[in-house]
């Protein structure tokens, strides 16, 4: 059997831990079952990434890369007035909530489980993420016309959070439609 690359060796080795972070969290999951999902040694995982935790970072920064991208993607699906944006928004999240094994936003939880390590680097990630998603939210409720856009995409990002964390824990979707229409009263009739 030929050897893969370097390169197909990393991005399976960050395949398979994003797989188990996202499912089971950081701190549940060992380099042993990550190395073995991979199917490379651990020393192949250790040549690749010197620690876990530089792996968790590592997993984040290819998230928040194919994050950015797939936004980019299908921002048209969400343009238009900001009650269309904000109906979309929360439609996805209440579809996205509904997927079996759903188990909410992987950034936000990862920060949660990290609380105690404010420097890690894996919170860094984390920050510059909701730092893209709240940027991408300003942008289009300023193409909307949104007075205030920046003031209103931080109360949007909060309805977002606060959606996802109650939808994760009572496990009722219905919070997303609760969420949207407080949205779109935040952002008016445009």
């Amino acid at each position: 059997m030929p050897r893969q690359s370097a390169e197909s060796t990393k991005r399976s080795i960050l395949d398979s831990a994003y797989g188990l972070f996202y499912r089971r969290g950081f701190a549940r999951v060992g380099v042993d079952e990550i190395a073995a999902l991979a199917k490379v040694t651990k020393r192949t995982l250790y040549y690749h990434f010197k620690s876990k935790d530089q792996l968790l970072e590592s997993v984040l920064e290819l998230q928040l890369e194919l994050a950015l991208v797939r936004v980019r993607e299908h921002e048209k699906h969400y343009s238009g007035s900001a009650t269309r944006f904000v109906s979309v928004l929360f439609s996805e999240l209440k579809r996205w909530s509904a997927k079996p094994l759903w188990s909410g936003s992987g950034m936000t939880r990862i920060v949660m489980e990290l609380a105690d390590l404010q420097g890690h680097p894996a919170r860094i990630v984390a920050r510059r993420h909701k730092q893209h998603v709240q940027a991408w939210y300003v942008d289009m409720l300023r193409k909307a016309g949104v007075p205030s856009p920046k003031e209103r995409a931080k109360e949007l990002h909060l309805l977002v959070e606060g959606a996802n964390a109650l939808i994760l824990i009572s496990g009722d979707q219905g919070y997303a439609d609760t969420a949207a229409r407080a949205a779109k009263r935040l952002v008016g009739k445009t």
